[in-house]
């Protein structure tokens, strides 16, 4: 078990970019408005145009189109024409804007990657936005679930939310269709050959009052947490910031774990 104050957090290292840095700062700058977040909260549910989401929100339509650019720049939301309430005039068309699928998780993930990348120490203001940022996005935005973040091939990005008591870890099993729950287990794509089927998992994820711990299920290809390995017989607590690896390789899989403080 690792020792208590050893420092687990800081699992990705990037090289210094001035660019990088700039545009980190710019897509906290958007996300931390409380305007934009109940915009984002909005447009989960079905898409709107300007003057329904000014109403809702309580502020200018000037204000809301602000907002909605700002939105426009990072990639979340999208405006695709439509038709207006009917009128006396008739129906006219009218932008709706809508969240671009896949837009919660990947400011999951994008969050979770951030505030595990060693952050420039000269810029310490930047990283105590980041975790400002971070902090109200969960509580605005999405429920505060511990989350898994794979990274690299086929499936680079997808989110996993961690959720009930026991969660199995593997890759899909065609033959075998049945063998996972795909709204609670951690499958992945059968591209992910060094990592066994889920059918005989290549390992589990076990949570025990509110701390989740990992274990090998005797998988081929082993299972390490930040390069150390995971035997059989011992869990593994993690920690916000672990990265996790089923097998080694190209065909292996790495994820890294967020766990929210409200967690």
């Amino acid at each position: 078990m690792e020792e208590k104050g050893t420092d687990r957090s800081e699992t990705i290292v990037l090289s210094e970019s001035d660019d990088y840095y700039v545009e980190l700062s710019e897509y906290l700058e958007v996300l931390s408005n409380s305007q934009r977040l109940k915009i984002l909260k909005i447009l989960e549910k079905s898409p709107k145009e300007v003057r329904k989401i000014a109403a809702e929100i309580d502020t200018s339509y000037e204000n809301t189109k602000k907002h909605l650019d700002k939105l426009l720049s990072t990639g979340l939301i999208r405006k695709e024409a439509g038709l207006g309430q009917a009128t006396s005039k008739g129906v006219h068309p009218v932008w709706k804007y809508s969240l671009v699928p896949g837009a919660m998780e990947a400011i999951v993930r994008n969050l979770g990657l951030f505030s595990n990348i060693r952050i420039n120490p000269v810029d310490p203001e930047l990283r105590t936005k980041l975790d400002a940022v971070r902090g109200q996005v969960a509580e605005e935005l999405l429920a505060p679930a511990p989350s898994l973040v794979l990274l690299g091939g086929p499936e680079d990005g997808k989110v996993f939310l961690l959720s009930g008591h026991e969660i199995r870890v593997g890759r899909i099993d065609p033959k075998h269709p049945g063998s996972g729950d795909p709204s609670g287990d951690v499958i992945l794509s059968a591209d992910y050959t060094a990592v066994s089927r889920i059918s005989k998992p290549h390992g589990k994820l076990i949570n025990e009052n509110g701390q989740w711990f990992i274990e090998d299920g005797g998988s081929t290809g082993g299972t390490m947490v930040n390069s150390a390995t995971v035997t059989a017989d011992k869990r593994i607590p993690l920690q916000d910031g672990d990265l996790i690896e089923l097998a080694k390789g190209i065909y292996g899989a790495k994820l890294l774990v967020i766990m929210p403080a409200q967690a």
